[in-house]
């Protein structure tokens, strides 16, 4: 029933003070953003003075692995947010399942995504904590938790694009963690931060229709296999303020000795 009712409430309806996508959409570890990347807006529509909650559920299949996310998170005041979300990182090809848990935090420290020239610049953080070290341990991870910490520039640039707005956002990521985290943080050869680079670019074909690309710099650490960076194609369609759909087609490159893992990503967020 919250299905049918987060798609069927029209924009006018909306309670919500920010314009329609603003808020982005939910990444795989919990945080507003694209699909693979944090963004630095806060999620949800909440304005000045107004609170906001996301729940969100995702699914990324490779040839040989399957990505199950849920997660919500709450913001107030367009200026800080929590999230926390449960990865299950299904091994398909070789049986057996990996885990983790997220728990997130943001917070808007400048600018503004639309109404100022600087664009919205946040700072995040996201404690990872897989839920079985046998396997990560048995591959070279040196440690079963980790922190990543992130700084993250968007801006919507109004009629560049055939009349139509773009938006552009970079971050930079310090992390210690194999295929994001699933396969631990650390080597036998490094248990230093490493600064990784992620981008996104997205069309608004319509005020509600978004066309992407994203591109997410990964360490490659550990000795038993090549950890590729990620990219992804994406289509987000914001059905209204309480409700929104995103697919893409996703290049994860090799994970764990399997080559050329490409496939699909699908995620639905609701909002209030």
């Amino acid at each position: 029933m919250l299905f049918f009712f987060m798609v069927f409430i029209p924009n006018s309806q909306a309670g919500s003070s920010r314009i329609i996508a603003t808020g982005g959409t939910s990444e795989i570890e919990g945080s507003a953003g694209g699909g693979i990347v944090p963004w630095a807006v806060i999620n949800g529509y909440g304005s000045s003075g107004e609170w906001a909650a996301t729940a969100m559920a995702s699914w990324v299949a490779v040839d040989d692995f399957t990505l199950n996310v849920v997660g919500a998170s709450v913001s107030y005041d367009n200026q800080f947010e929590l999230s926390i979300a449960k990865q299950t990182f299904n091994l398909d090809s070789l049986g057996g399942e990996l885990g983790q848990d997220i728990l997130g935090i943001k917070y808007k420290l400048a600018g503004d995504l639309l109404y100022s020239k600087m664009p919205q610049i946040s700072v995040g953080m996201q404690y990872k904590k897989v839920d079985d070290f046998g396997l990560p341990s048995a591959v070279g991870a040196q440690d079963d938790s980790g922190l990543d910490i992130y700084i993250a520039s968007s801006k919507v640039f109004l009629d560049v694009v055939a009349g139509r707005n773009l938006l552009l956002n970079a971050t930079v990521r310090a992390t210690k963690a194999n295929q994001i985290g699933l396969l631990g943080f650390g080597s036998v050869n490094s248990t230093d931060y490493q600064l990784m680079v992620e981008g996104s670019l997205a069309v608004l074909l319509r005020d509600d229709l978004a066309l992407g690309y994203e591109y997410r710099q990964k360490p490659n650490q550990l000795d038993f296999a090549k950890e590729d960076d990620w990219q992804d194609i994406f289509l987000a369609w914001f059905v209204n303020k309480h409700f929104s759909v995103t697919a893409a087609y996703a290049d994860l490159g090799d994970i764990a000795g399997f080559e050329q893992q490409k496939g699909w990503y699908l995620s639905v967020e609701g909002a209030l």
